[in-house]
């Protein structure tokens, strides 16, 4: 199988199939090429009481849709987009990058977690009340 653009995290409108035109977050990438798409081709499965405390019944939850059916969102200019790929240099190495092809914004920014962002808004704080 040749190696797919999307990946976790990236942000896809379904192009193709019952939920088209429906945008989601990708949540999971199968090595079959096929992905999970947050609120795209919900199913429903029965769930069987394990234990006293357990409910049971029938849960909605996302199935698979073939990653051909998915098209990008680019979080710069908001449009749906192929995904082309330039060689930028990332630490002074050469490093195959995806990129939006109108508006050349990288689709590879790793956004900071949220843990991250306040480990760094918490250590500013400390830093000025030294001062």
């Amino acid at each position: 199988m040749a190696k797919l653009s999307v990946k976790k995290g990236d942000n896809v409108m379904v192009i193709a199939g019952k939920d088209a035109g429906k945008v989601g977050k990708v949540l999971k990438v199968r090595d079959d090429g096929r992905i999970y798409v947050e609120g795209i081709n919900l199913v429903s499965k029965s769930r069987k009481p394990r234990n006293a405390q357990d409910k049971g019944g029938i849960i909605k939850q996302e199935g698979t849709v073939d990653a051909s059916n998915v098209m990008h969102v680019c979080p710069a200019c908001g449009e749906v987009v192929r995904v082309a790929h330039e060689l930028q240099d990332v630490n002074g190495k050469q490093k195959s990058v995806r990129v939006c092809p109108k508006c050349h914004a990288s689709l590879d920014e790793k956004k900071p977690s949220a843990k991250k962002v306040a480990k760094k808004a918490a250590k500013k704080k400390a830093e000025k009340s030294e001062d």
